[in-house]
Parts: structure tokens; C-alpha cells; sequence
């Protein structure tokens, strides 16, 4: 593709407000599925969605000695299941409740014997109305659930180049359900204070394991109805003095109320070089997080990762 509305697509979120409520809140689901079978890992790393070729999917679930996957597929708007048994089931992505979708997930999980309970109440979600009876959400716009996605795929691409220049605990870029924000986090490798919690829709034990060692975190998300504009978005925890100050990207700001310095979507799509002034962002607002809280820089940083060349030592 060589038109740049193509690579990055409008996606605003007035206009494809109501599907993205209800496609988070199918998400959640899916999620929460995963979230059921898979053992904890660190910082909650073994519940997230990853952008796929075709959309988000979870990536293997262990299943009674065999594994399991489901896809947002945005292409063909359907949901896929497969297992390693090679057993095969979909359902289409259409307008429908969250209490239909929901309960025709569960029916496809029961054919093909996978048995499973999740918590029912959606997390992070203003107002939340357990799964099997919210019949209130149900758009599909199947055109702006694949903007989305297109969007995330741009995103994802520019993340993993930025986390290809680091040494240290990295996460993967991985798509968080509860947030609906697909993000990547640079560690010190120190412990961090006890996280306060508080945050809505999600209990504190999950929380203060999340922040439990201090972060550099970077991501972007479609925006919310509290903040209805796509974009991206870092931060640190704990957040070190003078960091709200600091100079960072053209366009970017620093957002007193989310706590988090804010680079609009918009100002990415519209630039001249999309990935140049992404990556000033991500690599400028870490660093300015790293250098305040006196992180150990030289031995956690290297030059960004070139396909087929081995990291010099």
C-alpha cells in the first residue's frame, strides 16, 4: 500500500464509538477465557491478545494435554477457533448483544469439549453489566473494527522496533483486553513502592503485581468515552521528579489527569515520517523517565535491531 490513509487510517472515536464499547467488551470474553487456563505469569503477561495478520488472537491455550487458539479475524469479521486436535469452529462478527456473542462463544468451547468458567463482569469498563445479560451493547462496524486493526498493526510495527533497543526485562507488545490499549514496558530492574491501587474495575492484588518493579511503559489506544481521542501514550511508575516537564516530541504533551504524556494519533498519521515521530516519542519520553529516575542506561540500552544482523557485543 502506498496511500498513507491506507497504512494509517482515520479512526475516530465518535464515529465507531459504539463498536468499540461492545468489540472491548467481546474482547473481555475472549480474555478472560485465556485468563481462566493459562498459568500466571509475571506482571499478568500470560492474559493479553497479540495483532495477528489478520487481527488479535490469543496465541496457544493449554487444554487438557492439547492447545487452543481464538482470532478476531477483521478480514473475513469472523471469530476463529482451532485446537491442536485440528478441529475447527468460527462465528461471525456481526451486530449482536454481548449477551448473544457470549453465549454462542461458550456453546462453540462446549462442542469442541473445552470446559471452562470466567468471571462474568467486565473489567475497566465504566457502568458494567455482567456478559450473559448485557443486551444494551451490540454495533459492529465491520469497516471501522478493520481501521482498528489496521491501526494496531502500524502500532504494533513501530513498538517492536522500539523494544528491539533494550538490553533489559522487556515486555512483549501485547494488546491488554481490560485497558483495550496495546502496549509495551521497559524495566529498571528494581523493585518499585507498593502501587496505592484504586484503579477502577480492577482488584488491587492485580494491580500491585503489575507495578510491582519500577517501569518505563509505552502503548496506544483508540481512545474512551473519559478520553475520546486516539492516541499514544508513556508514563512511569514511579514517576520520577521533573518528569512531567520534560522536552519531548513535537505534538506531544503531558496530561496532568491521566499522568501520562500524550502524542495524538492524528499527529502521527498527518506527519511526513509516521515512524520517525513515533519513535522520537517513545525514545524521548523513555528517556526522560530513565535519566531522572537514574536508571542504569549503558547497561540496558543498544541500538535499535536490524533484520538478519547479530547485536554486536
Amino acid at each position: 500500500m502506498s496511500n498513507k490513509s491506507d497504512i494509517w487510517p482515520e479512526l475516530d472515536f465518535a464515529a465507531w464509538r459504539d463498536t468499540a464499547i461492545t468489540l472491548q467488551l467481546w474482547m473481555q470474553i475472549v480474555g478472560k477465557i485465556r485468563l481462566a487456563l493459562t498459568p500466571w505469569v509475571n506482571h499478568g503477561w500470560q492474559v493479553p491478545l497479540y495483532v495477528t495478520s489478520r487481527g488479535l488472537g490469543t496465541s496457544p491455550i493449554p487444554w487438557d494435554g492439547e492447545i487452543f487458539d481464538i482470532e478476531f479475524d477483521f478480514l473475513a469479521h469472523r471469530l476463529n477457533l482451532q485446537t491442536s486436535l485440528g478441529e475447527q469452529r468460527w462465528l461471525p462478527l456481526k451486530p449482536q448483544t454481548v449477551a448473544d456473542f457470549n453465549h454462542a462463544l461458550m456453546e462453540l468451547l462446549r462442542q469442541l469439549h473445552i470446559n471452562v468458567r470466567i468471571h462474568e463482569m467486565p473489567n475497566e469498563i465504566a457502568n458494567p453489566v455482567s456478559f450473559p445479560e448485557d443486551r444494551i451493547h451490540a454495533a459492529y462496524d465491520a469497516a471501522a473494527a478493520h481501521r482498528f486493526w489496521r491501526a494496531l498493526v502500524q502500532a504494533d510495527r513501530v513498538l517492536k522496533t522500539f523494544r528491539s533497543a533494550f538490553l533489559g526485562k522487556v515486555s512483549p507488545v501485547h494488546f491488554f483486553w481490560g485497558g483495550f490499549d496495546l502496549a509495551v514496558t521497559r524495566f529498571s530492574g528494581r523493585r518499585a513502592p507498593l502501587h496505592p491501587g484504586g484503579i477502577p474495575g480492577l482488584p488491587d492484588a492485580v494491580t500491585r503485581e503489575a507495578y510491582s518493579h519500577e517501569v518505563s511503559s509505552a502503548g496506544f489506544w483508540p481512545g474512551n468515552d473519559a478520553f475520546p481521542e486516539a492516541a499514544f501514550y508513556s508514563y512511569a511508575y514511579p514517576e520520577p521528579d521533573r518528569y512531567a516537564g520534560s522536552a519531548v516530541s513535537p505534538g506531544a504533551r503531558y496530561d496532568k489527569n491521566l499522568r501520562e504524556f500524550i502524542l495524538p494519533y492524528d499527529a502521527v498519521r498527518s506527519a511526513d515520517d509516521p515512524d520517525a515521530l513515533l519513535l522520537d516519542f517513545l525514545f524521548s519520553t523513555y528517556e526522560s523517565a530513565a535519566t531522572h529516575a537514574s536508571w542504569d542506561r549503558t547497561a540496558l540500552e543498544c541500538d535499535i535491531g536490524r533484520p538478519g544482523r547479530v547485536r554486536a557485543i
